[in-house]
């Protein structure tokens, strides 16, 4: 009964946690913006959730247009081209100068992304604070990984279909308590 009890208030404490970051937390006025990769069709245009994603960080860019945007996500075994260079494509469909973006298309999952977005980053002279697009089952992760990665991070939410909420905050929440084992597990 105990074990059950513990189990319930950790999995309480993650979709606590999860939901917290579904939320916009910007302060500041960061210098980069790095926009979290999905899955691109096999018609090489962006996914429902990666479109809503780009929708989210064109609205940011058209009031702050001199950040730096840093598109991640390398190419899976099922996508015609990188997410990265899909995002590139359709930011600068919306009006982002291409000298804007920087791609980060090696990554593989959302540590990566961010850690070689903090490779860039230092490459490129930027600041530490960025504001990371993601939906927001994904932020309270990704801003943890972030933070991992070096980064001061403010959330930037992308919607989400209410009708993939059950499925997508469901996988989160896995996704989370394995990265909390493996956390633990490595320290």
């Amino acid at each position: 009964a105990a074990l059950v009890l513990a189990g319930i208030l950790v999995f309480a404490g993650l979709f606590g946690a999860v939901m917290y970051g579904s939320y916009d937390h910007i302060r500041d006025d960061p210098q980069v913006m790095v926009i979290l990769g999905c899955r691109v069709m096999p018609e090489g245009h962006p996914s429902i959730l990666l479109q809503d994603r780009l929708d989210t960080a064109l609205d940011y860019w058209e009031e702050h247009q001199d950040i730096t945007i840093v598109t991640s996500g390398g190419q899976g075994s099922n996508e015609p081209t990188s997410e990265a260079r899909c995002m590139a494509d359709y930011l600068m469909e919306g009006g982002v100068p291409e000298d804007q973006i920087l791609l980060e298309d090696q990554s593989h999952n959302t540590r990566e992304n961010l850690q070689f977005a903090q490779e860039i980053a230092q490459e490129q002279g930027m600041g530490e604070e960025i504001a990371v697009v993601t939906q927001g089952f994904h932020m309270y992760r990704a801003t943890q990984l972030a933070k991992a990665a070096g980064f001061t991070p403010y959330s930037l939410v992308a919607e989400t279909d209410p009708l993939l909420f059950p499925e997508y905050y469901g996988r989160e929440l896995l996704s989370l308590t394995k990265w909390q084992v493996e956390h633990l597990l490595l320290d």
